[in-house]
């Protein structure tokens, strides 16, 4: 029995020592499982806060490489901004300078002003004084006639013989210049009649065409991609055409620059290619530019060759039809050239035919008469000189080199066709509307209107109205009377026919006027 109770209590001790140390074992087990887990996180935390810390550079990285580009696009627009303000402040630079040399020459005109005004003034002193001595004489006169009366009867006779003499001779006088104004009013209305036969047979509608110097672009954006960058292609463009390329703040328009039209137009045509095509860079500039001016020179062969066809007068040299079509970019006073050529050759055909001269040489003289304008600005000589040249050496008729070299009077006609060719010209000219007046002969003729107006005696003051077109005529209503009105607007209306030269009429109106006024207290 003791020997069984130490078996089972052997037994019970072995079972307690397995179980404490299974339990211990499996402690180990999971401290070394914890253990592993703890490292395994470790790990991923730290491998967390690696990709952490690499996105975070690469974060700063991309934000400083963006503050990098704002910073380069602000410092650009500041850029681009000081150069419009330098340009804004350059302009009105020139602008302020060109208000002060208009304030000076206002100063200018003001002195002579006032000085004309002191010349009149010491000429009214002068009139005043010679009518004075007038009337003395005038005395003095009566004075002798009374003593002649004491005269003998031969004396009286001669003296009444001599004064009849006096007042024949002056009848006479007066009665050779009523000839005279008789027969040049029969010659001007001959020659009216002609002129007007002619300008009715050539009722072709006329227009006056001007050389366009400005670019419509679609928006100001294009401006900067026509400049380029640092001025690359704006720089090509003023090469290659010739022509000076003006960018300021006006919207949406470029502005071409340059005395040759032909240059211009060429700039012109390319500019609004390179638009249309969005393609802009020099390589692509020069080869635009290139085929502008073939384009350009075949417009013009054509324009020549319509004009030749159109006027009627035959075979002429290419070379001659060439130049004719330059004067197409050629402008006079506004007046389209070719057309003015064109115009002249007509009427110059009609009138040769009102008196039975040869109609397509005039057409031929008149369309030629101012070939030298389309290279006066490449050759020297006045295009006078250069159209007589040229006519010499393309073997033209002698009627036509005559008209070239007299249609501005400088020289005395030698044919009757050159005189036709003059005349056309002179009429196409003077049309209204034809050619465009500068300011300056303006508003000479504004003054030299009003000035003719006050030097009349009686007129108070006189404003020209209407363009020049009419002239307002104040009187003195206690000098001048009803009937004094009526001649006072004709002795001004003669006076401006005799001083001055302007296309149209002038209306003189003369206006009297009385007031009665008081004040009611």
């Amino acid at each position: 029995m003791d020997t069984t109770f130490i078996l089972v209590l052997s037994g019970l001790t072995f079972i307690t020592l397995g179980t404490v140390g299974g339990f211990f074992l499996r402690i180990m087990v999971v401290e070394r499982g914890l253990n592993k887990a703890r490292q395994k996180v470790n790990h991923l935390i730290e491998d967390a806060e690696k990709q952490a810390d690499k996105h975070r550079k690469e974060v700063l990285l991309e934000t400083k490489q963006d503050i990098h580009n704002l910073k380069l696009d602000f410092d650009k627009q500041i850029k681009e901004r000081k150069s419009e303000v330098t340009a804004t402040e350059n302009k009105l630079m020139q602008r302020e300078q060109t208000m002060d040399r208009r304030t000076s020459n206002l100063d200018k005109r003001e002195s002579n002003l006032d000085k004309k005004e002191e010349t009149i003034e010491r000429r009214k002193q002068s009139l005043d004084d010679k009518n004075n001595r007038l009337e003395k004489l005038i005395d003095e006169q009566n004075a002798k006639l009374i003593e002649i009366a004491r005269f003998s009867v031969e004396q009286a006779r001669d003296l009444i013989l001599k004064r009849v003499e006096d007042e024949m001779a002056i009848e006479i006088a007066a009665y050779i210049r009523e000839q005279e104004e008789n027969a040049k009013m029969d010659a001007d209305k001959t020659a009216k009649h002609l002129l007007s036969q002619a300008i009715q047979k050539y009722a072709q509608d006329v227009t006056s065409e001007r050389t366009v110097s400005v670019v419509a672009l679609p928006n100001d954006e294009m401006k900067g991609r026509i400049i380029g960058r640092e001025g690359r292609n704006i720089r090509t463009i003023e090469a290659l055409t010739g022509v000076d390329l003006i960018i300021d703040d006006t919207p949406e328009a470029v502005v071409l620059s340059g005395f040759d039209p032909i240059r211009r137009e060429i700039a012109k045509r390319t500019i609004e290619s390179l638009v249309a095509d969005g393609r802009i860079h020099p390589g692509r500039i020069e080869e635009i530019v290139e085929k502008t001016r073939e384009e350009v020179d075949r417009f013009i062969r054509d324009k020549g060759e319509e004009a030749v066809f159109e006027v009627g007068i035959g075979r002429i040299h290419p070379d001659l039809v060439k130049l004719l079509g330059r004067l197409h970019f050629r402008t006079s006073y506004g007046q389209n050239v070719l057309r003015h050529s064109i115009e002249c050759a007509f009427l110059a055909g009609k009138l040769a035919v009102e008196i039975g001269e040869d109609e397509i040489l005039a057409k031929r003289a008149g369309l030629l008469h101012d070939i030298g304008k389309a290279v006066d600005h490449e050759v020297e000589g006045s295009h006078v000189e250069i159209g007589v040249n040229l006519a010499n050496r393309y073997k033209e008729p002698l009627a036509v080199v005559d008209a070239i070299q007299t249609h501005h009077g400088d020289k005395e006609a030698k044919t009757i066709i050159a005189v036709l060719v003059a005349a056309s010209d002179a009429l196409s000219a003077a049309r209204p509307g034809a050619r465009s007046e500068s300011l300056d002969s303006y508003i000479k003729r504004l003054e030299q209107l009003e000035n003719i107006s006050k030097g009349i005696d009686g007129v108070e003051q006189a404003y020209a109205i209407q363009a020049g077109r009419e002239v307002r005529v104040i009187v003195e209503p206690t000098k001048v009377d009803d009937t004094m009105a009526y001649k006072i607007a004709r002795d001004i209306k003669e006076q401006i026919e005799e001083q001055l030269s302007y296309p149209g009429t002038i209306k003189v109106t003369v206006i009297r006027e009385t007031r009665a006024q008081d004040i009611a207290k």
